[in-house]
């Protein structure tokens, strides 16, 4: 290939990754899509622990199928968007400390929605896919941001395990969910089309560890370098010219 064919190569390829980039902006972040699971699935002889085969080569069938989780005003002009793992100590780190400072200003406010997209590092994280899928089961009861909190605080107990799915199940029930419903959805393959769908997009988009974190205002979405507080108010009011911290 000549160097003329080089360049045009790599620019075809930035273009297709700016094409991406906005369809996950207008799309996903925005809320708009399928989601896509059966409620009603069968319980399997055990869990789904790991990624399934899927085909999501069509950028809009991944982006519709990858949901994440909102936390706030579906209206609001702001998102801030991550890919976490929850057996990653440093996305403990930023769910414990970080996620409530958002939440009780830019949330609390109506100025920034929060959305969650799995990303579980499965090479060094054997338990993150099981704990994914527990925390989407766990929405299915309304319980989802609390079940979210009770995984990291309690990240160091599960992580060693060699069966977290006792863990995950008495988890369940201390935040007050119905703990049979849960142990069926646990005991399934629920949830792990969408899990996989999120590792993947989250791969299309270059995440390659956690936290990852993303805002998006008025369609720019902007990845940023560092996942601490100050960082995201100050993108925020870089990208909107107002003021993103605390009143």
């Amino acid at each position: 290939m000549s160097r003329g064919e080089d360049r045009r190569a790599a620019r075809e390829t930035q273009s297709d990754m700016k094409k991406f980039y906005y369809l996950f902006g207008a799309v996903a972040v925005l809320g708009i899509g399928v989601v896509g699971y059966n409620v009603g699935s069968g319980v399997l002889s055990s869990a789904v622990t790991a990624p399934i085969e899927l085909d999501l080569s069509d950028d809009e069938a991944l982006v519709a199928l990858a949901q994440g989780v909102t936390l706030g005003d579906d209206q609001a002009p702001v998102t801030v968007v991550e890919f976490g793992d929850y057996q990653c100590p440093g996305c403990g780190a930023f769910a414990l400390s970080v996620k409530p400072q958002l939440e009780g200003t830019m949330v609390a406010s109506g100025q920034v929605k929060f959305v969650f997209y799995d990303f579980p590092l499965i090479s060094i994280h054997p338990n993150a896919f099981l704990a994914a899928r527990a925390a989407r089961c766990s929405d299915e009861q309304g319980r989802y941001w609390e079940y979210h909190e009770t995984l990291f605080r309690n990240q160091s107990r599960w992580a060693a395990a060699t069966m977290p799915a006792s863990a995950f199940e008495d988890y369940a029930e201390e935040v007050g969910m119905d703990g049979g419903d849960f142990s069926a959805c646990l005991n399934s393959d629920r949830y792990a089309d969408v899990v996989t769908a999120n590792m993947q997009l989250g791969s299309r988009m270059g995440v390659s560890g956690t936290p990852t974190i993303m805002v998006n205002a008025d369609g720019n979405l902007r990845r940023l370098n560092t996942n601490d507080f100050q960082s995201i108010s100050a993108a925020i009011e870089q990208m909107t010219g107002s003021e993103g911290g605390a009143n």
